[in-house]
Formats: C-alpha cells, sequence, structure tokens
C-alpha cells in the first residue's frame, strides 16, 4: 500500500537496516533535556522529534530499525514500545533498542556517533544487508529514504550524505560538505568559523555495509576514532567514493530553544510546508492513555485563534498563536499567547502567559504574569546562548504561585516549586535551580 506523500519505489527495501541515532544529550534545549532525551522531546502537541525519523523509515518501506539510545531512555524506550505504532512489528519488521553494554570498551557509554554504530556491528551482521543507513533522530523532516538509496546504488558510491543549502552565514552552525561539479564529496568542515560551502550535512547516511564495517574497524579499533564527521568521513574519503545527495524539502534541527518553538509555530501556519497529515507522520497515542482523552473542549464565551488544540484540552479563557499538548487546561480569564504549553499543563484563572516553552505538568498560579515584557528584556544569565530571544523556559513539573510575575529569557528548573522559595516577582534573565529527585 502505497504510504502518504510517498512515492513508492521498485527497489527492495528489504535489504536495508536503519539506524537511528537517538542518544544525544541536546543541552541547547536546556530543561526540556534534564529528564529526557532530545529525541523524546514533545513536539506539535501529540508527537515526540523521533517520531519523524521513524515515520520517514515506515513510509519509505523499510522494516528493521535499531533505536541507538543512551542519555535518559526511559521516556524514549516507553514511547518506542515495540514499534506497532508504526507497523514496525511482525515476524519481518522490528524496533529493536541498542543501549549501550559492557563487553566492547571501558567505558559503558558512546563515545561517538561512529563508536555507537561500531559498538553495535554484531547487530548489523544479524541481518547482512546491503545497505545500512544512518540517520539523526532529532530532525524535523520528511523524506523518502528510498529515493536516496536509488541514487546511492545508481551512482556506485560507497557511501552517500543527504545535503541540503543555507544560506552561508548561518553555516557555520552546522558540518558542511564540500562537492565537486559531479556532486562527488570533496571535504568536510566540522562547524567551521567561516565556511566555505553551503551545503550542510542532514545527518542522513546510505552506506555500502561492507565499507562502512571495515572502515569503523579501522577507525574505532586501530585509530581510537568516535566520530562520523571528524573521523569516519575524512578516512573515508582518502580511498572511496563518496556521493552527496542533494534534498530540497523541509528540514529543521531543532536543536535550540528559538529553533524548536519557531518550529513548532510553523505548524500554525497555513501556507507552512509542515503538513503533518499529509506526512504521514505517526505517533504512540497508547503511552500515557493520550489516545483516550475525549476531543478538546472549547467552553462559551472562550477565544481560540491560529492556535491547534490536543485531545483532552478544555479551554474556558483565550488562547492565540499557540500548540497546546493533551490534557491542557487553561481556566476562565487566563490568556496564554504565542506560547507552548505541553501534556496536562494548567493555566489557572485570570493568568497571562506570553511568549513560553512550558513542559508537562506545569501548573501557572491565578492571575500569574509569565513572560512579563515589563520587567525587562535581558538575556538568560545563566544560559545567554540558550534563552536571548524573549522565551521563558519553564520545567516540567514546576509549580508557579498566584499572582507571581516572571520576565523574558527566564529559565525554571524541572519540578521547582516557586512558592516554597519565596518567590513571587522573578525579573527577566534570571534563572530558578532546584535540586531533582
Amino acid at each position: 500500500m502505497e504510504q502518504p506523500g510517498i512515492e513508492t519505489r521498485p527497489y527492495d527495501l528489504r535489504g536495508t537496516l536503519a539506524l537511528i541515532l537517538a542518544g544525544g544529550v541536546g543541552s541547547r534545549l536546556n530543561v526540556l533535556v534534564r529528564r529526557r532525551a532530545k529525541p523524546a522531546v514533545p513536539f506539535g502537541g501529540i508527537y515526540r522529534i523521533i517520531d519523524f525519523a521513524l515515520s520517514n523509515v515506515m513510509n519509505s518501506g523499510i522494516e528493521r530499525v535499531g533505536i541507538l539510545t543512551q542519555y535518559m531512555p526511559y521516556s524514549l524506550t516507553k514511547h518506542l514500545g515495540r514499534g506497532e505504532a508504526w507497523g514496525l512489528t511482525g515476524r519481518s519488521r522490528e524496533v529493536r533498542i541498542l543501549p549501550p553494554h559492557t563487553g566492547t570498551r571501558a567505558s559503558d557509554w558512546y563515545q561517538g556517533t561512529a563508536d555507537a554504530v561500531y559498538r553495535n556491528l554484531s547487530y548489523i551482521g544479524r541481518y547482512r544487508p546491503e545497505i545500512t543507513l544512518v540517520l539523526s533522530g532529532d530532525h524535523i523532516y520528511r523524506m523518502d529514504y528510498a529515493a536516496l538509496i536509488e541514487a546511492h546504488i545508481d551512482r556506485g558510491a560507497d557511501a552517500t550524505l543527504a545535503v541540503r543549502e543555507i544560506p552561508i552565514e548561518e553555516a557555520h552552525q552546522f558540518g558542511t560538505v564540500k562537492v565537486d561539479g559531479e556532486d562527488w564529496v570533496t571535504g568536510f568542515e566540522e562547524k567551521p568559523p567561516q565556511p566555505t560551502s553551503n551545503l550542510i550535512s542532514m545527518g542522513v547516511y546510505a552506506f555500502r555495509t561492507e565499507l562502512l564495517v571495515s572502515a569503523l574497524e579501522e577507525i574505532c579499533e586501530s585509530r581510537g576514532g568516535t566520530d562520523f564527521a571528524k573521523d569516519l568521513f575524512p578516512f573515508l574519503l582518502e580511498r572511496n567514493r563518496l556521493a552527496a545527495y542533494r534534498f530540497g524539502g523541509y528540514w529543521q534541527d531543532v536543536g535550540t530553544v528559538r529553533a524548536f518553538f519557531d518550529a513548532n509555530m510553523e505548524l500554525l501556519d497555513p501556507g507552512s510546508p509542515l503538513d503533518l497529515p499529509h506526512w504521514g507522520v505517526r505517533t504512540n497515542l497508547f503511552e500515557g492513555g493520550r489516545g483516550d482523552h475525549a476531543p478538546a473542549f472549547v467552553a462559551p464565551g472562550a477565544r481560540v485563534r491560529h492556535a491547534t488544540l490536543a485531545r483532552g484540552c478544555r479551554v474556558r479563557g483565550d488562547v492565540s498563536g499557540s500548540v497546546l499538548s493533551p490534557g491542557v487546561i487553561i481556566e476562565e480569564g487566563a490568556r496564554v499567547r504565542d506560547s507552548i504549553i505541553m501534556h496536562e499543563g494548567v493555566v489557572q484563572a485570570g493568568a497571562v502567559v506570553e511568549q513560553v516553552v512550558a513542559d508537562k505538568q506545569v501548573v501557572i498560579g491565578r492571575h500569574a504574569h509569565i513572560g512579563d515584557p515589563s520587567l525587562g528584556e535581558e538575556v538568560n544569565r545563566a544560559y545567554p546562548r540558550h534563552l536571548d530571544q524573549g522565551l521563558t523556559l519553564i520545567g516540567k513539573g514546576a509549580i508557579l504561585p498566584e499572582r507571581c510575575r516572571i520576565g523574558r529569557n527566564c529559565c525554571i528548573f524541572p519540578g521547582a516549586v516557586l512558592a516554597n522559595l519565596e518567590i513571587e516577582r522573578l525579573p527577566s534573565g534570571e534563572t530558578v535551580e532546584w535540586e531533582e529527585r
């Protein structure tokens, strides 16, 4: 059966194994990743970031996928289950969780992207795939991997890297790829301060498996290398043919708070390419009983404009320009503007919330004002590179008391109870730390 938005391809993908790198800390997302891996961060109301790579795998017809987990894997493992949500169960289909294990090196932790794949060569060998597809699990995009693999095989490449063009003034944030006139790779630069190429790597790679295995054995065993960009690709480039596969669709690295917020806000734009139902993105609706929620309810007299409400939301106040996850409650007289409120958050009566990203189960007290511009616009003192554009970030389970006032660019740690800390007013740029238990 043809999947939504993905053209069927003649290549038999049963000879392909996908590996999704999902163990990154993602520290630039700050408190959103203090209790979960970056790919497990909720996105767009009902999804998680890893859903995009998994849905691409499903829609492309790939039947086996290994998930390389490491940092805070519990929520990610719970979300993935046995792969039922993505049709990856059955005799020839599977989702396999691949955490670090003892017996390969002195450290139980993956030391980098190349090391993570190297320590799972036995898993690759179990299926002896012709092609191994290695994917990052923390980007928002839709791609037909079958088209990438076809191009890889047709060109006779040993490895193929998906790349896309961006403005060169932004390229310093990414790994850049240099190519010749026929799009054969000639060089790499990892986050160069002065880029010479505007082609960036998307973290999507197709390898001839035999080559990948031998190269990783050389790099990781003999040379002590750990990373794809710094160690593996330069090694391959010395003696093999690496092709660039140009991708022109939507792709977003949501590795910063601002990028994460902006991508969520794009979902509210009717002209945005982020049409997730059309993309065929799936998620695990059985996790936490999300699929059991009643439809969203908007009370008489409430106002909802330019917003998305997930199942289980109850709105009696005013919501605009915002994304609400399942079970969010907006009480009477409360106003939520240009914000993301995640699962089971509560904004009590009369509160004002603007330019805020609130993680799950946050409670904002009556008549509080969060993201109050009158308290200044200073960047966050503790995290100046994370919170410098007006967004205030609230960690999971934090409780903000009634009538409190919190400024812009503030950061509140998960579980913080501001009343216990006697905080009623927090100027812009301040951070409330809380010892997690």
